[in-house]
């Protein structure tokens, strides 16, 4: 991933569900029944794979046939011995004996999600492996590879694999994405190779495009098996040779044709793995249900609406009403610069709140941060013998909005609508804004010059911004 902005957070199926999926992988599955065939007479190689001989055996037994045969059964081998499912007992004897950790097969859905785990990390170091004859050609007089000779970097290798899959998850988890769709293959090669601020890509970026899809439409077909992707591969057609007739007619326009791929629930969890594993922060909801009102508010500040939503609904399912709604409004107060948009994330939490939480709401009318919004919440609900707030409260309540949108969402449009009616709407308003006891009044003010249409209300804007800088000594 190129952003280094932070990630907006994944939502995961229950660790049982993803269990079971794990369990009914191609990959891991043939893995077990592997480990469950091996006996006294199975022998491996000086890498610990399955002697060529036993291959058909082994193949035979997962009930696989066709030219591909020998060659899956030999992956799921290299996962069984991987995962620990298979041990090694003498490596000159090449003998072997179940392993210990084929019982967690059978343990916790954490167990059969870390055995699947590892088993994602053997696909994924195959993925990045050029094909076998390629690797025979290129072994030297001393049987090692010259990887000069293929033009293949294995770190660079994996650091483009996972550059792409972290892509393709960013995508998978923003609101703005495909969310469970597939994304097209040429899109996902594009995010890897065009750059950001290029116009009309060059044909020689193209080209590279191009060859990227190749290699992903290879990779997604070994990812596929250990149910880290769904993938629609490339059409065999579009590689065909241009003097070749087509087997039949082709739409140009369909762009399922060049390769579809989308993660699957269990691969979402396992990116999100590798990511925490990294130390990238990759946020799950329900990570802030068991914390605290200050943790919710600061931790969904940066979450999209849906997502912010979503994690306040679970944190709000674990308490009582009446007692959350006060945890909230504790929580709200400050003078930070995170102040505001904490403030924004309680307001919406106290919406999904009901009319049980009056008495929290009425307990800080006066409160100079919190009354403006718990006058809004109470008259929202129809509850009478509300005081009307003071013109400084108005103020304040405000430039403490604004602040929050900006902090949220930037400068955008509906925001610029917000400001646009705000100056309509109060002829007199930055005569009297520039004087708002707040921390974010110039700031606000300062963001208004440059959201309004007007050129002589932005001027107004950037005037009474002036003012109320030098009111707080900057």
């Amino acid at each position: 991933m190129s952003d280094s902005s932070p990630l907006p957070p994944v939502r995961l199926h229950p660790e049982a569900e993803l269990a079971r999926d794990a369990l009914s992988t191609p990959l891991l599955a043939r893995a077990a029944r592997l480990a469950r065939w091996a006996g006294e007479d199975t022998r491996v190689d000086a890498g610990g794979g399955l002697v060529e001989e036993q291959l058909p055996a082994a193949a035979a037994h997962l009930g696989l046939t066709g030219d591909e045969a020998a060659a899956h059964a030999s992956e799921a081998w290299r996962v069984a011995v991987d995962t620990g499912l298979v041990e090694i007992v003498d490596e000159e004897e090449g003998t072997v004996t179940t392993g210990e950790d084929l019982a967690l097969l059978s343990g916790s859905p954490q167990d059969v999600l870390g055995v699947w785990l590892t088993a994602l990390e053997t696909a994924l170091a195959d993925a990045s492996v050029p094909d076998l004859d390629d690797l025979v050609d290129a072994l030297d007089e001393r049987g090692e590879v010259d990887f000069a000779s293929l033009d293949w970097d294995p770190e660079a290798e994996q650091e483009f694999l996972d550059g792409v899959l972290g892509n393709l998850y960013l995508l998978t988890v923003s609101e703005d994405g495909p969310g469970d769709g597939p994304v097209p293959l040429p899109a996902l090669a594009a995010s890897m190779i065009v750059p950001s601020d290029m116009g009309e890509p060059t044909n020689d970026v193209l080209e590279q495009v191009s060859d990227a899809m190749m290699r992903l439409d290879d990779q997604f077909r070994v990812l596929e098996p250990v149910g880290l992707v769904e993938y629609q591969p490339v059409d065999e057609a579009l590689m065909a040779d241009a003097d070749e007739e087509p087997a039949a007619a082709v739409d140009d326009t369909d762009v399922s044709r060049y390769g579809m791929v989308r993660l699957t629930p269990l691969g979402l969890y396992g990116l999100r793995s590798r990511l925490l594993e990294a130390g990238i922060p990759a946020p799950a909801v329900g990570d802030l249900a068991d914390k605290g009102a200050d943790a919710l508010l600061d931790g969904t500040a940066a979450f999209p609406p849906s997502a912010a939503q979503a994690e306040t609904e679970q944190w709000l399912d674990r308490r009582e009403p009446l007692e959350a709604a006060r945890e909230l409004l504790a929580a709200a107060r400050g003078s930070d610069t995170g102040a505001p948009l904490r403030r924004l994330r309680c307001q919406q939490a106290l919406s999904l709140v009901g009319t049980v939480a009056e008495p929290a709401l009425r307990e800080v009318l006066d409160d100079p941060e919190l009354g403006g919004l718990a006058r809004v919440w109470l008259v929202e609900r129809g509850f009478g013998d509300v005081p009307a707030p003071s013109e400084d409260m108005v103020f304040w309540l405000t430039v403490d909005t604004i602040a929050a949108q900006l902090a949220a969402e930037g400068n955008s449009e509906e925001l610029q609508g917000l400001v646009e009616g705000l100056a309509q709407q109060h002829g007199g308003f930055f005569a009297a804004a520039w004087k708002v006891d707040h921390p974010a009044t110039a700031d606000v003010l300062e963001a208004m010059g440059r959201l309004h249409p007007d050129k002589k209300v932005a001027k107004e804007a950037r005037k009474a911004a002036f003012k109320a800088r030098s009111q707080q000594g900057g």
